[in-house]
């Protein structure tokens, strides 16, 4: 059974508000064991407990983050959401490592039993740090 336009609405409130506070275990909730994950790297993740392992050391290094939603797009008869996000956190490029950085991006997110069952996320290949626009580093 699938979820409503207004239960998709709910859930990705409530991630967004585990996503403000850094609880990994919060994010964790909305996912399915069988999750999928890929990101802007091209690192994946698959499985519930593999994304965790994956995420872990990120929560702890990166406490900083802060995901600001920019638009959302909810397909209910797929079960789909495109999810365009903003992020700002302290930058890992070189020459810029712990300066202020901005992001953006959109994930992809499939449900499968009200839960998340793919997480694709994208991200464009420049940000923005110290008012200045810089492509990524491959």
């Amino acid at each position: 059974m699938g979820l409503s336009r207004k239960e998709i609405k709910e859930a990705m409130t409530q991630w967004g508000k585990a996503w403000d506070n850094h609880d990994l275990d919060g994010v964790m909730e909305l996912f399915h064991d069988d999750v999928l994950f890929n990101n802007w790297t091209g690192g994946k993740a698959e499985g519930k407990e593999a994304l965790r392992q994956a995420w872990t050391p990120w929560f702890a290094n990166h406490g900083d983050f802060l995901f600001t939603p920019e638009d959302i797009f909810i397909d209910v008869t797929e079960q789909k959401v495109l999810y365009q996000w903003q992020l700002d956190w302290p930058s890992n490029e070189r020459g810029y490592e712990g300066k202020p950085e901005r992001r953006y991006g959109v994930d992809v997110l499939h449900f499968k039993d009200g839960k998340i069952i793919g997480k694709y996320t994208y991200s464009k290949t420049t940000i923005e740090i110290e008012d200045k626009i810089v492509k990524l580093s491959a």
